[in-house]
């Protein structure tokens, strides 16, 4: 570790990052000294910058220069802004073969009759309309375990995870078009996801979204029952009727067993949330080290979050696999700025407050250290959003920043397991899909520790190095899609963070 209180990522960088907080006249640099103080996570100039300049981190532009910024400076919001550039989309430049591991790691899996692997086992509770949310958590709630008042109605089927319901906001005034086609996309991937055993679906009855032809689109008709509270009579027949289906299936849902099957398997969904400016020094870059093991393996890891992307994009089309797919990721893109752009806001609203507050101060420096999760691997394949993921290696899907609604994206997509880094403290889980959380900053994961599961402080702190915590990482993804618990699990977190993408106007 340098003798220097800071983190130095490349020596050609203008800024360098401030391991705790700095004060002035603290030594940052031969020759450079701290000219104010400098809040931990947040960036010092280690040489002078010009008005309009730019300013690299990651030995990238992140930004530049509102007025003239001195070596020993804060560089932050109120002297670093955006600014046009141009990119080099190099389509495939840097693209290499993958060498596959052989033989592959394994897990403890549940095969599944159509030949897929299961990570959880859970029966799901789906809503066609917000209408019917109500009746769905009443059936879910009679099967919750309640373990401190010692209840369990699902004690004599161990095997079975869980029974959940997964409700939204919409589902009826709405467009025709593209609106409900995103939600039946959604609905359709977490209908056919393999963590789940069963399904039943949920209506009112008058809502645009009709079950029927929900099921004739996406052809599951033979994959989910469903029930009408309109049809029906009424919530309390709807709730019995729906008890009575869970009953009825628990016996065949809870005959699966755990059994070795090969990391190639893996479908894992990479997020980051209440980002800092520790997140792409520490735990993102080490979950890219995990991600090309579990595609060195392989197996599918899917980046998502398209405004967290925008502005180092050029770094992924250079990995493309064809100069198509790396067209589409430039097209998403554009597709971003015009959308923005038309609802009055700016792709560059994100940082949030938070993030900002942990150092981060454009979207430039926030995508550049976000991107970190995916690796180094080829770039293999763009979809939309919620669209079935079916190749192997990394994966990008197009989803919002929000963490939510990007991870629902994900799991629509068939991810069996989400790793989701934060240097805020974010808590959050999402069912049928276990979440492992991983910690940038040692201090945060003390104080959150029953919320994170793995704590990648160790790599500031200078007890590991990014590779030795993403090897740590990688273990930690084989156990928990083996069945191993993750602190979101314990606390029940994943029903309701279920957050389809709404586009398009509420009529």
């Amino acid at each position: 570790m340098s003798s220097y209180p800071v983190i130095a990522l490349r020596p050609e960088d203008g800024v360098v990052v401030a391991r705790g907080a700095i004060e002035p006249g603290t030594s940052v640099r031969a020759g450079v000294m701290a000219a104010e103080r400098i809040p931990a996570g947040h960036k010092v100039a280690v040489r002078p910058h010009r008005s309009g300049e730019p300013v690299t981190k990651y030995g990238q532009i992140i930004g530049f220069a509102k007025h003239d910024i001195g070596a020993g400076q804060h560089v932050h919001v109120h002297n670093l802004g955006m600014g046009e550039f141009a990119r080099d989309y190099a389509f495939g430049i840097d693209a290499r073969p993958t060498r596959l591991v052989t033989p592959a790691a394994t897990f403890q899996g549940i095969r599944r009759p159509d030949g897929r692997v299961a990570t959880r086992n859970y029966v799901g509770i789906l809503t066609s309309v917000n209408c019917s949310a109500h009746v769905a958590d009443l059936i879910a709630d009679a099967f919750r375990r309640h373990p401190i008042l010692g209840l369990d109605p699902l004690a004599a089927y161990p095997n079975v995870d869980g029974v959940v319901a997964l409700t939204h906001k919409t589902g009826c005034g709405m467009a025709m078009g593209e609106p409900l086609r995103l939600l039946r996309r959604t609905l359709a991937g977490y209908a056919r996801h393999v963590n789940f055993s069963h399904i039943v679906m949920i209506g009112l009855g008058c809502e645009v979204n009709q079950i029927g032809a929900f099921l004739q689109e996406q052809g599951l008709a033979d994959r989910i029952r469903s029930m009408n509270i309109q049809s029906l009579g009424g919530t309390r027949k709807t709730v019995e009727a729906g008890i009575e289906f869970v009953k009825g299936i628990l016996d065949e849902a809870n005959v699966v067993h755990r059994e070795p099957v090969p990391a190639s398997e893996l479908i894992v969904a990479l997020q980051c949330g209440g980002s800092d400016g520790y997140s792409g020094v520490s735990a993102n870059p080490a979950l890219g080290i995990a991600s090309d093991l579990v595609v060195q393996n392989g197996g599918t890891v899917i980046l998502s979050e398209t405004t967290e992307t925008y502005g180092a994009e050029h770094l992924f089309t250079r990995r493309a696999v064809s100069p198509a797919v790396g067209q589409k990721l430039v097209d998403l893109m554009h597709w971003w700025e015009e959308y923005t752009r038309k609802e009055g806001s700016e792709i560059d609203a994100n940082p949030s407050p938070g993030n900002k507050a942990g150092g981060l101060t454009t979207i430039l420096e926030k995508s550049l250290g976000a991107m970190a999760k995916a690796g180094s691997t080829n770039l293999v394949d763009v979809l939309r959003y919620a669209d079935p993921v079916t190749a192997k290696g990394f994966v990008f899907m197009d989803t919002p920043g929000y963490d939510p609604v990007s991870a629902t994206g994900q799991v629509a997509g068939g991810a069996n397991l989400v790793c989701f880094t934060t240097g805020r403290g974010s808590v959050f889980g999402c069912k049928p899909t276990p979440s492992i959380k991983i910690a940038t900053n040692s201090a945060m994961y003390r104080r959150l520790d029953e919320d994170m599961d793995i704590n990648c402080g160790t790599i500031l702190d200078g007890e590991e190095t990014v590779e030795e915590a993403g090897r740590r990482i990688f273990a930690r993804i084989l156990q928990v899609a083996g069945g191993e618990r993750t602190k979101s699990e314990q606390f029940d977190f994943g029903s309701s963070e279920f957050a389809p993408w709404q586009i398009g106007a509420t009529v």
